[in-house]
């Protein structure tokens, strides 16, 4: 079977009901806010002010569109599970009439989106946590760079195929930390069969399209070994753990070693 280059391939929907089980949990906040805050601060600094077009493709549930969409920015958001989407209409229901109207949500693969009449170029593309689930990333990575006007921005968080062997080696799980250190693909922590990608190759895909890496950060470098359902600190607590992990997250050598990396590459 092909898998559909947004990434709702099935193999996700077999972990589906678990992920939205675990959004409020610790792991997964961090991960939200760390690329939240990551996001942000790229569009502050690489594009013009104003409100922006936002492709979001895999949107899932809507963390991050619903961020922006506060912010002021139009989204579409984009996804092939319809649970996914409901998600994420439940949680826009609970937004003033202002942000709603600046979300458009559409059930479809990238491919797709042309039939559809939605699809632009945008400057802002999101693609997060789908990679791992696709084959072959490169008729995504194809389609996000073709979404990306000039001037734009793609924001890709992917796993990261360089610290494939860390979890398992923190959790002295010492035969598969010696089988990962060669191996691409993995079960994660939702049960699903995926892969991994290395920065370098996703670096080298994307420059065949025209977009560079402006910068690139890791994503829970300090808290990947927690426990699943881990519940949220204290928010005094949790405020100093998301300003460590932030600070390992975009420095070296703490980063290398991220279970997740997220590439913000620029259109110039």
């Amino acid at each position: 079977m092909t898998d559909p280059p947004d990434g709702r391939h099935q193999r996700f929907d077999e972990g589906r009901n678990t992920w939205l089980a675990r959004l409020g949990n610790l792991r997964n906040v961090v991960r939200q806010e760390l690329v939240a805050r990551q996001l942000r601060d790229a569009l502050a600094e690489l594009l013009p002010p104003g409100p922006l077009t936002v492709l979001d493709v895999g949107c899932g549930q809507g963390t991050q569109s619903l961020l922006l969409a506060r912010a002021g920015h139009d989204i579409t958001g984009v996804d092939t599970s319809p649970e996914m989407l409901a998600a994420f209409v439940d949680a826009l229901g609970a937004e003033e009439a202002a942000v709603r109207e600046r979300v458009v949500l559409v059930e479809s693969d990238v491919r797709s989106l042309p039939a559809d009449g939605s699809f632009a170029t945008y400057d802002v593309v999101l693609c997060h946590g789908v990679l791992m689930y696709l084959d072959d990333p490169e008729p995504a990575l194809t389609a996000l760079c073709a979404a990306t006007r000039d001037g734009g921005l793609l924001s890709l968080v992917a796993r990261n195929r360089e610290a494939m062997a860390m979890r398992h080696g923190l959790r002295r799980q010492w035969a598969r930390a010696l089988e990962a250190f060669d191996a691409t693909d993995y079960v994660n922590e939702l049960g699903v069969a995926a892969r991994a990608d290395s920065i370098d190759d996703l670096t080298r895909r994307m420059a065949g399209y025209g977009l560079a890496v402006a910068r690139w950060h890791g994503v829970r470098v300090l808290t990947d070994t927690v426990p699943l359902e881990e519940p949220l600190p204290p928010p005094d607590e949790l405020a100093l753990l998301l300003d460590a992990e932030e600070r390992a997250g975009r420095t070296d050598p703490y980063r290398r070693v991220a279970p997740l990396v997220h590439l913000l590459a620029t259109r110039p």
